[in-house]
């Protein structure tokens, strides 16, 4: 992803940081602490690792992610949220919010109990 130049309005920038199907997933797994890839690949469902990598890349370039390599073999990577990560995750946790109220309304619970969110 390469971030525009210019925007017309702050809300683009904030969209072009997350948009896509699995970069709140991700800032949802890591908003739990730092993970390796290999536990948020475990973490979320039907995310190649190719997409899961690409898309960490991207968080990393616009500063909402960085990554920590430890030393010695074998060789350990996790991710982790910066202060900018846990300021869009803010964005991120409203959207799930919404998410819920509107799963309610439309009587569709099943997914909200089967993750424990009723």
């Amino acid at each position: 992803m390469k971030m525009r130049e210019e925007y017309t309005c702050p809300l683009e920038l904030t969209h072009d940081m997350i948009k896509g199907k699995w970069k709140p997933v991700i800032l949802w797994q890591l908003s739990k602490g730092p993970a390796s890839l290999s536990a948020l690949k475990k973490e979320i469902a039907g995310i190649s690792q190719k997409m899961l990598l690409q898309h960490l890349n991207e968080l990393q370039s616009c500063g909402v992610v960085e990554k920590k390599t430890f030393e010695g073999y074998p060789l350990k990577v996790e991710y982790f949220l910066t202060p900018r990560g846990h300021k869009i995750f803010g964005a991120v946790t409203i959207m799930q919010e919404v998410g819920i109220e509107i799963m309610v309304e439309d009587n569709k619970t099943d997914l909200l109990r089967d993750k424990g969110l009723l």
